[in-house]
C-alpha cells in the first residue's frame, strides 16, 4: 500500500501536484478495528503526508480490512457517511448486498463466485460424495452454503458440513475428527481460513487419518504458514481456487530499501528486522546491538520474496482505484487556477464523491490488470485453480494447474494446464469419492430409499429398454420393430418370426407332408395298377381315385403354410386347404352313400342304386365341392387373408402371420368341413355293421372319428397357440386328419392286394361274414 501511494505521488500523470496520504491501523479485535474506523471518519488524527494544504476533515477512502466480518462492521458504519471501502480479501458472498453496503468495493472476486466454481471442479473430477467443513464466522458460513447449495446442482452429495473456530472447545475439534474418521467420502471442502485447517490438520495427525483430498479455499490454499505445522504432509495434493498471481514493477527495490528509520512506531518492522539480523535497536543483553549497515537486499526473506503477489496486489489494485477516482473527478482544471490552488482544491472533494466516481473507474494497472467495478462493487471472478504439490524449508510450493473466468460462457469457463496434478499426500492416481459407483450402460441408478441421490443401486432396464450411457436416470423405449440387446444398452432389430424350412419344426412338417404324398401316390399306384381286381372293383373305384388325388392335394396344400407369408400364399393356403378338404370329405361321404344304397339293392324290390349312380355320385361330389368354393370366392372378395405384421403377441419379436380378413368366412370354411365330416361320421356309424366283407363303412367311421377328433381339439390348440405354433398346429391337423383318412380306408386294401391275394376273389368279396340274410 505504501508503494502504491509512493508509486501514485511520483507519478506526473496520475494526480499531478496533489500527494495523496494515508494512516495504516494494525489493530487486532475487533473493537480496536471498529475504533480505528470512526477514527479515520472523524478525522481526528493527521494522515502521513507532506502537502502544505489542511488535510479534509474525513478520508477519502478506507483500504480494508482483509477478514469478511471486520469489513462487514467497518463498512455498515462508515457507509451511513458515503466513505467507500475497499477490500483486498474480504470475499463474502453477502457484501455484495447493496442495501446494506452501499460503498461497499473489493478488488478480490466474491465468493460467490468461488463457491460455485468449487462445485464445478469437484464434479469435474467426479466427486460425488463430499464432506463439508468451515469455520463459523461470515465468510465460512456464507462460503460454504453457497458451495453446497451450487453442489446439489452439480449433482454433488455432501454426506456432512460441520464448522468450527480456532477457539472452539477441543472437545468440538475432536467430533468433528471422528466425523471425519466414520465417513466414507474421501475429498473435504475446507472453507475456512488458515487458522482452523492448521487446527484440524494437527488433530488429524495425530490420530493417524489419512488418505484425504483437500479442496481449499483462496483463505488457505496459498498460506505459507502451513509448513510449520505437524503433519503438513497430509495437505499435499490440496487444490483450490486463488486470485491471479500478478508482478508489481519496482516493488523489489522498494521493499529492499526499507528501513526501521523510516518507520520508528512500527512494532512490527523492528521485531522483523531484529529476527531478520540478529541484533537489537535497542540496548539488550542478549543480542548485538544494531550498526546500521545491515540492508534487506543482503538476504533471503519471505518479505522480500515476490514470486507470490495474489493478494498483495490486489491491495496495490485497491490504492490506484481510488487515484483514478479522485482523477476522474476533474474537479481541478489545470487552466482554471494555479497548480498550488488546484492541489488546495483537490483536498476538498467530500467522499461521497470518490464513491461515486469509484463506481465508473477502468483503467489497466502497470503489470497488465484491468480493474473496474460491477454494479455490486465486485472485481471480475478470475482464478487460478492451483495444486500445492510439495512443502519445503518452510515454504509451500504450488503449481497453476488451470483457470476459472466466470465472465465465460458457462462451458467454457474451466480450462486446464498442461500439468502434472500431485493428487492427495503425494499420490499421482486421481482419488475416488463416490457414494455408489457409476452405474454402467444398461442399467438406471434407482436411489436408496432414506439417503441422497449420489447413493443408488444399478437396477438393469426392463426387456424392450435400453440406457446407452453411464449413470443414467432413466431407460428408453426401444421404437416398436426394435428390442433391446442382452446388454440392455442398444435396440437391435425385432427377431422376426414365421414358420421357416430352415427350422426343424418346418423340415419336419414338410417331410411328413411330402411323405403323405409319397403315400397317397403309392397307394394311387397300387389301385391303379389292381384296378381290374374285385376288392378296387367293389370299393368304387373311380371315387377311390378322386379320394386319393384330394389326399395328395391336402398333403399339398400344407406346404403352402411353411415359408414366410406372402398376400397370395396367405389366400392361397387356407382356400386350398378348404376346398381340397371339402372334395376329399366329399368324396368319403360318396362312398359311404355307396355302401348305404349297395345294402338296400340287396333286399328284395330295393332299386335305389339306380338314384345314385356314377353320374349322381360325381355331382353330388361336384355340388358338395362348389358350396366350399363359393364360400371361399366370397371370403377372397369381401375381406381376404393378408401378410400381418403382429407386434403384439411377443415383446421381444416380430410375428409375421396371415390375418384372417374375415373371421367368419374362416370359421364357414371350418364349419362346413365339420358339418360334412359328422354327416359322413353319422352315416358310416349306420352301415358299420353290414355283413359284406370288407364293407368301408368301418373304416370310414374310423377314419371320420379321427378327424372330428383332431378337428375339435384344433379349434382350442389355434386358439390359444402363439405365433407360428398356430400354423404349426393347422398343419399338424391337416397331416393328421389326412393321414387317419389315407391309412383307415386304404391301408386294408392294400394289405390284401399285396400280401393277401387269394382274399382278392369275387368269391371272397361276396361272401357274408355271418349267416345268409333270408329274404
Amino acid at each position: 500500500m505504501m508503494f502504491a501511494v509512493d508509486e501514485i505521488n511520483r507519478d506526473p500523470d496520475i494526480l499531478p501536484g496533489v500527494t495523496l496520504g494515508y494512516k495504516i491501523y494494525n489493530y487486532c479485535g475487533s473493537t480496536d478495528i471498529l475504533r480505528a474506523a470512526m477514527t479515520l471518519v472523524s478525522g481526528v488524527e493527521q494522515s502521513e503526508t507532506k502537502a502544505s494544504c489542511p488535510k479534509s476533515q474525513t478520508v477519502q477512502a478506507i483500504i480494508g480490512h482483509s477478514g469478511s466480518t471486520p469489513t462487514m462492521s467497518i463498512a455498515r458504519i462508515v457507509g451511513r457517511f458515503n466513505i467507500p471501502v475497499i477490500s483486498h480479501f474480504a470475499t463474502c458472498a453477502c457484501l455484495s448486498n447493496r442495501k446494506e453496503y452501499p460503498s461497499f468495493f473489493r478488488t478480490i472476486p466474491s465468493d460467490y463466485y468461488q463457491s460455485r466454481a468449487l462445485a464445478q471442479l469437484v464434479r469435474q473430477f467426479g466427486w460425488t460424495w463430499v464432506g463439508a467443513l468451515s469455520n463459523k464466522n461470515d465468510y465460512g458460513v456464507n462460503g460454504i452454503t453457497t458451495f453446497i447449495k451450487a453442489a446439489h446442482e452439480e449433482g454433488v452429495c455432501i454426506e456432512y458440513s460441520e464448522a468450527f473456530e480456532s477457539n472452539s472447545p477441543y472437545q468440538e475439534i475432536l467430533r468433528i475428527v471422528n466425523v471425519i474418521r466414520s465417513s466414507t467420502s474421501k475429498v473435504i471442502m475446507a472453507f475456512m481460513s488458515h487458522r482452523e485447517i492448521k487446527i484440524l490438520v494437527e488433530e488429524l495427525c495425530r490420530q493417524n487419518i489419512t488418505g484425504l483430498q483437500w479442496i481449499g479455499s483462496d483463505a488457505w490454499i496459498t498460506d505459507d504458514s502451513l509448513a510449520d505445522i505437524q503433519g503438513h504432509n497430509l495437505l499435499i495434493g490440496s487444490i483450490g481456487f486463488t486470485v491471479r498471481n500478478a508482478q508489481i514493477p519496482g516493488l523489489g527495490p522498494f521493499l529492499q530499501e526499507v528501513n526501521p528509520s523510516q518507520f520508528p512506531n512500527s512494532v512490527f518492522l523492528k521485531d522483523f528486522w531484529e529476527h531478520v539480523f540478529d541484533c537489537s535497536l535497542t540496548q539488550s543483553e542478549i543480542r548485538r546491538r544494531c550498526n546500521g549497515s545491515e540492508h534487506l537486499k543482503d538476504v533471503q526473506t519471505l518479505f522480500t520474496d515476490l514470486s507470490d503477489l495474489r493478494f498483495s496486489n490486489n491491495i496495490y489494485k485497491a490504492v490506484y482505484a481510488v487515484a483514478h477516482a479522485i482523477l476522474n473527478l476533474h474537479l481541478c482544471k489545470q487552466n482554471k487556477s494555479s497548480t498550488a490552488n488546484a492541489k488546495c482544491e483537490l483536498n476538498q472533494i467530500k467522499p461521497f464523491q470518490v464513491l461515486n466516481s469509484l463506481r465508473s473507474v477502468n483503467f489497466t494497472t502497470h503489470g497488465g490488470d484491468n480493474v473496474f467495478f460491477d454494479n455490486n462493487g465486485d472485481s471480475p471472478a478470475r482464478y487460478e485453480l492451483i495444486n500445492l504439490q510439495s512443502i519445503n524449508k518452510e515454504k509451500i510450493n504450488v503449481a497453476t494447474i488451470g483457470n476459472y473466468d466466470a465472465s465465460l460462457p458457462r462451458g467454457q469457463r474451466f480450462s486446464m494446464n498442461n500439468v502434472q496434478i500431485v493428487w492427495r499426500e503425494g499420490s499421482d492416481t486421481v482419488p475416488v469419492s463416490v457414494c455408489s459407483e457409476s452405474c454402467p450402460p444398461g442399467t438406471r441408478k434407482s436411489v436408496q430409499k432414506g439417503k441422497p441421490v449420489c447413493c443408488f443401486d444399478c437396477v438393469p432396464c426392463p426387456p424392450g429398454e435400453i440406457s446407452n450411457r453411464t449413470d443414467s436416470i432413466d431407460c428408453l423405449k426401444c421404437l416398436v420393430a426394435q428390442w433391446s440387446n442382452t446388454r440392455g444398452d442398444a435396440c437391435i432389430p425385432k427377431e422376426v418370426e414365421f414358420l421357416s424350412y430352415d427350422e426343424t419344426m418346418g423340415i419336419l412338417l414338410a417331410m411328413f407332408s411330402v411323405v403323405g404324398v409319397f403315400f397317397s401316390v403309392v397307394t394311387m399306384l397300387i389301385f391303379y395298377i389292381y384296378r381290374s381286381t374285385p376288392i378296387v372293383r367293389a370299393n368304387n373305384s373311380e371315387l377311390s381315385f378322386l379320394l386319393l388325388f384330394s389326399l395328395t392335394l391336402c398333403f399339398l396344400c400344407s406346404l403352402t403354410f411353411i415359408g414366410q407369408p406372402t398376400k397370395w400364399s396367405c389366400m392361397l393356403r387356407h382356400t386350398a386347404f378348404g376346398i381340397t378338404f371339402v372334395l376329399c370329405i366329399s368324396c368319403v361321404l360318396g362312398k359311404t352313400i355307396v355302401v348305404l344304397m349297395a345294402f338296400k339293392a340287396t333286399l328284395p324290390g330295393g332299386n335305389v342304386m339306380k338314384w345314385f349312380g356314377p353320374l349322381q355320385q360325381r355331382l353330388c361330389v361336384l355340388a358338395i365341392t362348389l358350396i366350399q368354393v363359393l364360400i371361399c370366392v366370397l371370403w377372397l372378395t369381401e375381406s381376404p387373408p393378408l401378410p400381418y405384421i403382429n407386434f403384439n403377441h411377443y415383446k421381444e419379436k416380430i410375428i409375421l402371420e396371415c390375418n384372417l380378413g374375415s373371421a367368419i368366412g374362416f370359421w364357414a370354411v371350418l364349419g362346413y368341413i365339420g358339418l360334412l365330416a359328422v354327416l359322413c361320421f353319422v352315416l358310416a356309424f349306420l352301415a358299420r355293421k353290414l355283413p359284406d366283407n370288407f364293407n368301408e363303412a368301418k373304416f370310414i367311421t374310423f377314419s371320420m372319428l379321427i378327424f372330428c377328433a383332431v378337428w375339435i381339439t384344433f379349434i382350442p390348440a389355434y386358439v390359444s397357440s402363439p405365433g407360428k405354433f398356430i400354423v404349426a398346429v393347422e398343419i399338424f391337423a391337416i397331416l393328421v386328419s389326412s393321414f387317419g383318412l389315407l391309412f383307415c380306408i386304404f391301408l386294408p386294401k392294400c394289405y390284401v392286394i399285396l400280401l393277401k391275394p387269394e382274399m382278392n376273389s369275387k368269391k371272397h368279396v361276396m361272401a357274408k361274414t355271418s349267416q345268409d340274410i333270408h329274404y
